[in-house]
């Protein structure tokens, strides 16, 4: 596959119109086509799903959208590398995570590196944690911000851990839970739960909603993709949620009680090499300086 491809695909999928893609590309209608089809052929997949009527991403399409978008980034990004002879002095860093919350924590390390690092140039990307280890091992990413995964045995790449945090579970300040100093996990057995999506969150969260959740009936749950969404809809009396603490919404006034029988979840960095990563040491030397003591 070529740039050409990708952009024909990326443009596509924005305007969801061929004739539309065509006009912004330049091009002609047959010759978006021909480049889809090419690639589909290339990837043994359909990419787009079209009617009389309508043009939709298949499955696939969604899929192969990210891995477009960051190989045309990195194609841009080499080319613009050398428009400018000056430009070699760049220092890069590819950060990534799942969630926002996790992004947020790194803004002061990057604010202590502008001294130290004048030419850096830090990409941060949120995505689901899948796409990020895969990205981590091509070496498209520099390093991960994510809980650290014990289960399965897959070795990710090498772990610092940056913070404990504890699991608690969050309730409106007027429930009865919220005046205690610590919950038992059968204690909330018979309680409205608010249920994370276990592909966005530490293992050993996902088996405990498991337990929770246990042979409930459907109607005693409400799903949500993050730990924020989660945190919405508790303060909005839907039940209550068992979570990390931390990416709650400080705004919401939110009791948040620890959880007994729990050990605190492990929080760092991954990445697979820090050969040749002046950037990269600093940063995890000055995210570890930043992070308090377990």
């Amino acid at each position: 596959m070529n740039t050409f491809q990708l952009h024909c695909f990326l443009t596509v999928a924005e305007h969801l119109n061929f004739a539309r893609a065509a006009q912004q590309l330049n091009i002609t209608q047959p010759a978006v086509t021909h480049q889809i089809r090419t690639l589909e052929t290339e990837l043994n997949v359909k990419l787009f799903r079209r009617t009389t009527r309508t043009v939709e991403l298949t499955q696939a399409g969604h899929l192969f959208l990210t891995d477009a978008k960051s190989m045309v980034g990195i194609a841009e990004r080499a080319k613009k590398r050398f428009e400018d002879p000056n430009a070699q002095a760049i220092e890069p860093l590819s950060i990534g995570c799942h969630t926002y919350a996790h992004l947020f924590m790194v803004s002061g390390a990057l604010r202590a590196m502008e001294e130290l690092h004048p030419h850096l140039h830090p990409h941060l990307q949120v995505m689901p944690y899948q796409q990020l280890y895969r990205l981590l091992q091509e070496e498209s990413l520099d390093a991960i911000l994510g809980f650290r995964e014990t289960t399965g045995g897959k070795a990710y790449g090498t772990y610092r851990e940056l913070r404990k945090i504890r699991v608690v579970c969050i309730c409106p300040q007027e429930s009865p839970l919220a005046k205690r100093e610590s919950v038992r996990v059968e204690e909330l057995s018979q309680e409205r739960l608010v249920i994370t999506d276990p592909s966005t969150c530490p293992a050993t969260v996902a088996q405990l909603q498991g337990k929770l959740m246990g042979a409930r009936v459907r109607s005693d749950f409400h799903f949500c993709e993050s730990v924020e969404a989660a945190a919405v809809l508790v303060q909005a009396g839907f039940g209550v949620a068992v979570v990390p603490d931390w990416g709650i919404p400080h705004f919401l006034p939110l009791a948040r009680i620890p959880v007994e029988e729990t050990e605190p979840l492990s929080f760092g960095i991954y990445f697979k090499t820090l050969e040749a990563n002046t950037p990269l040491r600093t940063f995890i030397r000055l995210m570890q300086e930043d992070s308090p003591q377990s």
